[in-house]
């Protein structure tokens, strides 16, 4: 919105700074940030008294969550509200690329609030049917791939991009709507495995913000990208100014879910932040490079599958719990401790995805 403001630079000089994305990203982060702070409060109050005993907690989980019982759930909602004011108000509204990661953003966040809306009425800690609700995700997928397929030039359309490479890509065709697909619905639901913790979910999740930030901005700038010798995808610089909103919001988010958590994300927020990283990742065609940024989601979500596959087959649990970070509470670990120290893991594998833009 505010980007439309350029077209008075030449009568006001200072409207230029508007063209500047690095500029806008900044300011998406303040105004991400300040509106969850300062709405936090309020829309915690209305979720307390609108769902009264708060998200059911697991009887079969680790013995401490119960006493979380009666905290509120659906806090996707704060993010999503700094998330998408932030970005009209920053970003290019004309790029295409925007409408379509607000989109699987906003998709994902409604499925995953009719979820948290059935376990708060229903008070299970089931949702519902998981069979209807992938095959939302996989349609919402599928749909987002196809509009990015068509707004590639016809050089990247259908192919994937390998990491440390410089410029060999894998021609998939029409079979890149199923691995579009897959990125997006899988980052979506390992993001919802990881929400099991305070904290846990939303750090990770700006520190991968951050950085596909960088990832769109040097893939959408000809300059950059031809000298780190990634492709360059055109106009993908703009959705810097989405990660920017993502990093803004869950900084203000974290600070109302910090042990112990006054609200919690929910499917809501989870489900949309997992699918705008997966969407981000295919638009700027670093697909591959989110499973290492997002290793840590890709853990949880294999100990998940793990898990499930091995009690089915063998009748026996590879890991005490699952997903993942039950499994080290289960061990003993304080949760702050499970905490910090998968923070510490998302760091070291953001850097690890960061070297990929220089090891090729």
């Amino acid at each position: 919105m505010l980007y439309e403001l350029t077209t008075f630079s030449d009568q006001i000089g200072v409207l230029n700074v508007f063209r500047y994305i690095t500029f806008r990203t900044a300011m998406a982060i303040m105004t991400a940030g300040l509106f969850v702070f300062l709405f936090g409060p309020m829309i915690i109050d209305v979720l307390r008294i609108k769902q009264g005993k708060g998200q059911p907690i697991r009887e079969d989980g680790p013995k401490t969550h119960l006493a979380k019982r009666g905290t509120p759930t659906m806090g996707g909602l704060m993010i999503l509200g700094g998330v998408m004011i932030s970005t009209l108000l920053w970003a290019n509204l004309s790029n295409r690329y925007v409408w379509v990661v607000l989109g699987v953003t906003l998709s994902y966040g409604a499925i995953g609030f009719y979820d948290d809306y059935l376990k708060v009425t229903k008070r299970t800690s089931a949702g519902f049917s998981s069979k209807f609700r992938l095959g939302l995700e996989l349609l919402v997928a599928a749909v987002a791939t196809y509009a990015i397929m068509k707004l590639s030039v016809p050089q990247l359309s259908g192919k994937l991009a390998l990491p440390f490479f410089k410029t060999l890509l894998l021609d998939l065709g029409p079979l890149f709507v199923v691995f579009g697909v897959l990125v997006i619905a899988g980052a979506g639901n390992a993001v919802n495995l990881t929400d099991g913790l305070d904290g846990l979910a939303i750090v990770p999740v700006m520190i991968a913000a951050a950085t596909f930030g960088i990832f769109a901005y040097v893939a959408g700038r000809a300059d950059f990208s031809r000298g780190l010798l990634i492709h360059y995808v055109a106009d993908t610089g703009e959705l810097a100014i989405i990660c920017g909103a993502l990093i803004g919001a869950g900084l203000g988010f974290l600070w109302f879910n910090a042990p112990p958590a006054m609200i919690f994300m929910g499917d809501t927020g989870s489900l949309a932040l997992g699918g705008a990283l997966g969407t981000i990742a295919v638009a700027t065609k670093h697909e591959l490079v989110l499973a290492i940024v997002g290793g840590l989601f890709v853990l949880e979500a294999l100990s998940v599958i793990i898990q499930v596959a091995s009690f089915k087959l063998t009748g026996k649990r590879v890991f005490r719990m699952a997903p993942l970070h039950h499994h080290f509470e289960q061990k003993g670990w304080a949760e702050a401790t499970v905490v910090v120290r998968f923070w510490i893991i998302s760091v070291c594998l953001a850097l690890i995805g960061l070297a990929t833009l220089k090891l090729r």
